[in-house]
């Protein structure tokens, strides 16, 4: 059995799976430094992931897969487990018994689910009958109903079949993988069903042709179990593409996970317990683990940026804004980007997409739209290089920016600009500007000759090294 796993009992669970015998696929970065073990990307039969709340997990998938996932998952006698009466997916006749302030009450059956507006296509009443899919699954022990919208869709792995629309997406940031990736589904040997439009999530895009057909042959599977013809005749179960069960941890339980955990990498007494608790216990947890993996204090005094950055952010998939500090006080926001990379030195790789108009600073080469802009910043260094390209991925320059040490916050990169910066034009010409700005503001006391002559022996190195 192929098993997904995401959210803090994520470390224990793996080493739980493997050890009887199952593969985990589409692991995480952590999880694949952590364990001398592959992980596959195929196709996964179920899903484990960590409720909100923290207090124990949804598994959905197969019927069959969930409930082997769920004896798996029997770790002491505080272990509770629930099968959901509205699966994620699950198709329903409903009716409508009240309508609040976002949106309607709907009677399932067994159980009541709640239909925001905003999912509906027109003005939704007490008393009218819809058919409505589970959208989000509830944990029982929680205080709220399973979220319901009115489109039709099935999943499977990484592929989503969604009734009435047409054609294949991707939902990836990564444009040119995800024109790939659509360019390949036309080889498959399985095609989507008439009246169904495939969407591809982002694992798709790493995943070989194999797993691709297999995903898209049983989302196929699915969609042909639902009978989206028939007319709705509530109040009644119309399908359930996959099953959902809702697993919740007791305290003996997520100790036992701590030990699970303690057998891979450094756990703390109460990892899990803690973790429960809140975000920012759950956060303080990683933190204090990631630090005595360096003894407590790095020894060489350096400041833990990998330990902080993996606990607090920003990770990658994460958006940070460009704060762009001026020597006279000012902020300049140059807009948000996306970290699309991190390395093991700490050097995050953000990305920009631009608008056109005007020209880049010092470079004199127009930006239009479809241009992206790469910039690459690390902790502590006194300067950062933005490269430009077309959208035909021609380079159109690289400007680095001379700036105090760069900050990578959770959800900012900051520094104040230093005014001298190097170019490199799309013809290899290398250019110091902006020198006279420096020495304007020297005079004028918002820099010290100490700051401006480490400015200029800084962009003195650039000119050198490009």
């Amino acid at each position: 059995m192929n098993v997904r796993i995401r959210g803090i009992y994520t470390t224990a669970l793996t080493r739980r799976f493997l050890d009887a015998g199952h593969a985990v696929v589409d692991a995480s970065d952590p999880i694949r430094e952590r364990f001398d073990a592959e992980f596959g990307t195929a196709t996964h039969d179920v899903a484990v992931e960590t409720t909100a709340d923290r207090q124990g997990v949804g598994v959905t998938g197969a019927p069959d897969a969930v409930a082997t996932a769920v004896e798996s998952l029997s770790l002491s006698r505080d272990t509770l487990a629930w099968e959901s009466p509205a699966p994620r997916d699950a198709v329903f006749d409903a009716r409508v018994t009240e309508t609040l302030g976002s949106g309607a009450v709907c009677d399932l059956g067994d159980c009541e689910g709640f239909l925001p507006f905003g999912n509906a296509d027109d003005h939704v009443a007490v008393g009218d009958e819809r058919r409505v899919r589970v959208d989000e699954s509830a944990a029982p022990w929680t205080d709220r109903r399973p979220v319901l919208d009115t489109d039709v869709r099935v999943r499977a792995g990484p592929a989503t079949l969604v009734h009435g629309a047409a054609g294949v997406s991707v939902d990836t940031r990564d444009d040119a993988a995800g024109r790939e990736l659509a360019g390949m589904t036309d080889l498959l040997d399985v095609d989507p069903p008439e009246g169904w439009g495939l969407r591809w999530d982002d694992a798709a895009t790493d995943a070989d042709m194999g797993a691709l057909e297999t995903a898209l042959s049983r989302a196929v599977d699915r969609a042909e179990a639902v009978p989206v013809d028939d007319p709705v005749a509530p109040v009644r179960r119309v399908a359930a593409p996959a099953a959902t069960t809702w697993v919740w941890f007791g305290r003996e339980a997520r100790f036992a996970l701590d030990d699970r955990r303690r057998d891979v990498t450094t756990t703390m007494h109460g990892h899990h317990r803690i973790k429960a608790a809140s975000g920012d216990a759950s956060r303080a947890v990683d933190f204090a683990e990631a630090l005595s993996d360096d003894g407590g204090a790095r020894a060489d005094g350096e400041f833990p940026f990998e330990a902080v950055t993996d606990t607090f952010g920003p990770a990658v998939g994460d958006d940070v804004r460009l704060e762009h500090g001026k020597p006279d006080g000012r902020l300049i926001v140059l807009g948000r980007a996306a970290v699309t990379d991190r390395d093991a030195d700490g050097t995050l790789t953000l990305r920009r997409e631009m608008t056109a108009g005007g020209t880049y600073d010092a470079l004199g080469v127009d930006r239009a739209a479809g241009d992206v802009a790469t910039t690459k910043v690390r902790e502590g260094r006194w300067w950062y290089p933005t490269v430009y390209r077309g959208a035909d991925g021609e380079r159109k320059g690289t400007y680095v920016n001379v700036c105090t040490p760069v900050e990578c916050f959770p959800d900012a990169v900051r520094y104040v600009d230093l005014h001298v910066d190097v170019v490199k034009g799309p013809d290899g010409e290398v250019r110091r500007v902006d020198d006279d700005e420096l020495d304007a503001a020297v005079d004028a006391g918002r820099v010290s000759e100490a700051l401006a002559e480490k400015a200029r022996s800084v962009a003195s190195s650039l000119v050198e090294a490009l």
